[in-house]
């Protein structure tokens, strides 16, 4: 995963049609970036896409009694059944027909991969028009995580990403997204998900995002101690949502924001899922954070920084000569000011690039400036992707940044590279068929 010691890595040169070479992609001498889906057709609208309102609508526009919206999404949402033939409280006449307008298919499993222990599943899913996607189920000691896509591709561009370098094909719609748990609760019901080992280390997953911030602002996982799966009701599902797949979530905003609706919703109008088990990560779309601050949902909020320099951000997060370093910190720090929930720093640690014991100390000036007790930051060592010529840190210049954070008064964890070896860890999701 990283180069042998002493040898300097190089940064890479992307080499254009015309001769040309720059380090980041660009377009007239600009860095290719994608905020705007390009128009294509979504899928049929799906149950998930609607509130528990428009679904009693659409019953009764079908001519029938309004509470067979909730028979529906009690149905879906709470015994996570997807087929209408298996709805033995429905009529018989009437399941063909809610079928076609309710639940379209909407993922397709192309395949699934899983670690050797079997705590983490690897999904790939082929959307309605072919695209693919992934997502990523995790189990931890006390918590059963679900890495979701809100993009087929990403339109940011960040060289060390693999779904970055793919560029945008399209947003996907609430129900994709939604449909990403409801698949996962039924994987984890089949018992498919390996089950925690009781002598299982809490520092394998110590930092895994939503759990560690919520435990320390005072909020029991789901279920009691030690239960995070395990929901009021009783069955295991997905007790925490990352959205740290395929796409960037603020630039497929509404859609995103009315999937996480869908998870926080009381049952049977959602999942019934708690705000603070859904992470939200973004490269820094300034507007974009400002908005998610002011929706009065409070989810855990995490900003992929990766550099503290705008020299050097420029060249890793694209983004960033849009909007700069101190812009996303600032808007950040709004998010913490405004709901009270404490920030995650993303920070991939890349040998030779990012990893300086001054970025570390640059990267704590800029965090204490605006306040103590107000961020988390989690680095985490560089996942390999295909042809890519960057690599992790050394471990050893690793610690040394986590220790200048600390001494700085920083919290900081390194964060655990789970799937890594199937291509499912940060950054190394490319939904290759």
């Amino acid at each position: 995963m990283s180069s042998q010691a002493g040898s300097r890595q190089v940064r890479p040169v992307v080499e254009h049609a015309d001769g040309t070479t720059s380090k980041t992609p660009t377009r007239d001498g600009r860095p290719l970036l994608n905020f705007k889906s390009p128009r294509v057709s979504q899928p049929k609208e799906h149950l998930a896409d609607m509130s528990m309102d428009e679904r009693i609508a659409a019953v009764q526009e079908m001519g029938l009694p309004a509470f067979r919206a909730k028979q529906l999404s009690t149905h879906y949402f709470t015994h996570y059944q997807t087929d209408v033939d298996a709805m033995t409280d429905l009529p018989k006449s009437l399941r063909e027909p809610l079928g076609e307008r309710f639940f379209p298919p909407l993922l397709t499993e192309v395949r699934r991969l899983r670690t050797e222990n079997g705590d983490t599943i690897k999904f790939l899913w082929r959307l309605f028009d072919g695209a693919l996607v992934e997502s990523v189920l995790m189990r931890y000691r006390n918590r059963v995580t679900l890495c979701v896509s809100s993009q087929c591709g990403c339109g940011m561009n960040c060289p060390f990403c693999a779904t970055g370098q793919q560029g945008l094909t399209r947003n996907m719609s609430t129900a994709e997204i939604v449909e990403q748990v409801i698949r996962a609760n039924q994987v984890i019901a089949a018992g498919e998900l390996a089950p925690a080992s009781a002598g299982e280390a809490s520092s394998s997953d110590e930092v895994a995002l939503g759990a560690e911030a919520d435990e320390e602002q005072g909020e029991a996982p789901e279920g009691g101690s030690g239960a995070g799966s395990t929901s009021a009701s009783g069955p295991e599902r997905v007790s925490n949502i990352v959205f740290m797949g395929m796409g960037e979530p603020l630039a497929n905003y509404k859609r995103v924001m009315n999937a996480v609706r869908r998870f926080v919703d009381p049952a049977p109008a959602g999942l019934g899922m708690s705000a603070r088990r859904i992470t939200i990560s973004t490269v820094g779309l300034v507007p974009g954070i400002n908005k998610l601050a002011a929706e009065d949902i409070p989810v855990t909020f995490a900003l992929s920084l990766h550099a503290p320099d705008d020299e050097l951000r420029d060249e890793m997060i694209p983004v960033n000569t849009r909007w700069k370093a101190d812009e996303a910190i600032d808007a950040a720090y709004n998010y913490f000011q405004v709901t009270g929930r404490r920030v995650s720093i993303e920070y991939a640690l890349i040998k030779d690039m990012n990893d300086h014991a001054w970025r570390a100390e640059l990267l704590a000036k800029k965090l204490n400036a605006r306040g103590r007790g107000w961020v988390h930051v989690n680095p985490i060592p560089l996942n390999p992707t295909p042809g890519s010529v960057w690599t992790a840190s050394e471990p050893e210049v690793a610690n040394e940044f986590v220790r200048r954070l600390v001494d700085a008064g920083v919290p900081t964890t390194i964060r655990d590279t789970r799937g890594s070896d199937i291509d499912g860890a940060c950054g190394q999701l490319a939904a290759a068929d």
